[in-house]
């Protein structure tokens, strides 16, 4: 029996490197030989104890650039061993009112790869072939990056993002990088909202028009300025914090879109007449749906400065203390990666 070496999350701030048995593809699936995996911030609210739908233990990651190494039976021809790939790492049901809607990103009993089932982070894994998005030219780093771009991306599209937009994005992780370049992709006005300048600097990269460091200014006064008065017409939450939920709210234009990604760590408290005042909309934004082509493509393009948002890359044996570090301190940190190798 072969093993390799995988990254549990065995615990509320412990992880643990164990041997498995490497895997063996069953029809209609094929063996990926990974070479790199993103840490989500998931698996870091994971490592906190702070996101409610992490079990444990669990292998972590899901963010994963591969190469396909073996075929199994049943595999359409258009699938061969050395391509490179990306995967689509979350598992619906088929049968809940989310997904008989076509709306399988909000299965009710969604199982994410690392979150519910086993992740990636090791060095094989298998996965039916149509989870599997290739690519000719990007990297497997790049590969990697293509999952929570596409979160992002989603909720650019969940709040209708068009060029007559002001958007305003809060938090400048991963995913609300995506929400960035998806929203300057559509062609919108971004302001870009952060407490970390070096991340500020990574949006203007991407094409904002403006950021704002709230460590060091105003919001409310910062974004009147900006836009006149109005306020963003959309407002993208990328935190997961109950200050930046209620001033979502407070901040969105009147008959604005308000389009929440981040899961508060406590409950929230809102003004409701705001609701019904400003007539807004609140919409809820998970994981992603048909956003895996266009990031790709997005990628290929080169618009993406893939080099500024990657913080840190790290073997698996330094990969636990990678996720502690960032637990202690995420200032600057928006991408930590776990090389395999080729």
């Amino acid at each position: 029996m072969e093993t390799m070496k995988a990254l549990f999350l065995t615990e509320v701030g412990q992880t643990e490197i164990r041997e498995i048995e490497k895997p063996i593809p069953a029809a209609g699936e094929v063996l990926l030989r990974i070479g790199m995996v993103g840490f989500c911030g998931g698996d870091l609210n994971g490592f906190k104890g702070l996101f409610e739908l992490q079990e444990y233990p669990n292998v972590l990651g899901h963010e994963v650039g591969a190469t396909i190494e073996e075929i199994g039976a049943d595999v359409p021809a258009h699938w061969q061993v050395g391509q490179r790939v990306t995967i689509y790492p979350y598992l619906n049901c088929g049968t809940c009112v989310s997904c008989r809607k076509g709306r399988r990103n909000a299965c009710q009993d969604n199982k994410t790869m690392g979150v519910r089932r086993p992740g990636a982070m090791t060095r094989y894994i298998t996965i039916s072939w149509q989870d599997l998005y290739a690519s000719n030219s990007l990297s497997l780093k790049e590969l990697a990056l293509v999952e929570p771009l596409t979160v992002g991306f989603h909720a650019a599209a969940r709040g209708r993002v068009s060029a007559s937009d002001i958007v305003a994005v809060i938090g400048c992780g991963i995913v609300g990088m995506g929400a960035i370049a998806s929203s300057v992709h559509r062609g919108a006005q971004v302001i870009a909202i952060d407490i970390d300048d070096s991340k500020l600097e990574i949006a203007r990269k991407i094409g904002v028009q403006h950021t704002i460091n709230t460590s060091q200014e105003d919001l409310h006064e910062a974004l009147q300025k900006i836009t006149q008065g109005d306020g963003p017409d959309v407002i993208i939450e990328a935190v997961g914090s109950h200050i930046t939920y209620r001033a979502a709210v407070e901040e969105v234009a009147y008959t604005g879109r308000v389009v929440c990604i981040g899961y508060a760590k406590k409950p929230v408290e809102f003004n409701t007449g705001l609701f019904v005042r400003k007539e807004i909309e609140i919409l809820g934004s998970r994981n992603c749906t048909d956003e895996f082509p266009d990031v790709i493509a997005y990628l290929e393009s080169g618009q993406f400065p893939v080099e500024a948002v990657i913080s840190r890359v790290v073997p698996i044996e330094q990969a636990g203390q990678a996720l502690a570090d960032w637990a202690k301190d995420a200032q600057g940190i928006v991408k930590i990666m776990v090389n395999f190798g080729e």
